[in-house]
């Protein structure tokens, strides 16, 4: 069933063809509901309530605008919980809010673009938290050093200080460029 893949010198397994048809095709709803819910899990490790990870993938692979009450229907919540993660999404710009000539209801899309995704969760993760830790680090490096327990203090802020300020310009930098300058420069460090 596996076996050694020849173009590479590096231990590599790749699956026989034969036995493709082993795996299953999943339905589609099925398949739907264990991307949902997997996105609001993995919500949670991105700095976002598991809700409005659902809300956010139910928008990503919907290819019409959704409205509120489709929304609320779908995932079955309520209509506080819909209105306040769909507002919370729109503030970190991963969902637009629209409307359709002739009709008063608002309808909601996902950002698609997922390199523009990833910047805009980044963006957000890098306000809320290596920002205020910055700024800490700003506020009580300069110390007068006194004895060897404030020496000590001053080295690990200055170290801290060090590593946060390069992580800060290089999220900077990665935050304002373009996919395919990341993705190339991605390609070469991995080669």
């Amino acid at each position: 069933m596996w076996k050694r893949n020849p173009r590479f010198t590096e231990p590599f397994l790749e699956i026989s063809i034969s036995h493709i048809s082993e795996f299953r095709i999943m339905k589609f709803e099925d398949a739907k509901k264990q991307f949902i819910a997997t996105w609001g899990e993995l919500g949670i490790n991105w700095g976002i309530n598991r809700a409005m990870g659902h809300i956010h993938a139910l928008l990503l692979i919907s290819p019409d605008p959704l409205t509120a009450e489709e929304i609320m229907a779908e995932l079955k919540i309520s209509r506080g919980n819909a209105n306040m993660n769909l507002r919370a999404l729109m503030d970190w710009g991963l969902a637009y809010r629209g409307s359709k000539p002739g009709d008063r209801k608002d309808y909601f899309t996902a950002e698609k673009n997922f390199w523009n995704v990833f910047r805009k969760t980044l963006e957000k993760r890098k306000t809320k938290e290596l920002n205020p830790m910055l700024d800490m680090i700003r506020d009580i490096s300069q110390i007068e050093i006194s004895d060897r327990q404030s020496e000590e203090f001053k080295n690990v802020i200055y170290e801290l200080d060090m590593i946060s300020s390069a992580a800060d310009k290089a999220l900077d930098k990665l935050i304002q460029s373009e996919s395919n300058f990341f993705l190339n420069t991605f390609v070469k460090v991995m080669r």
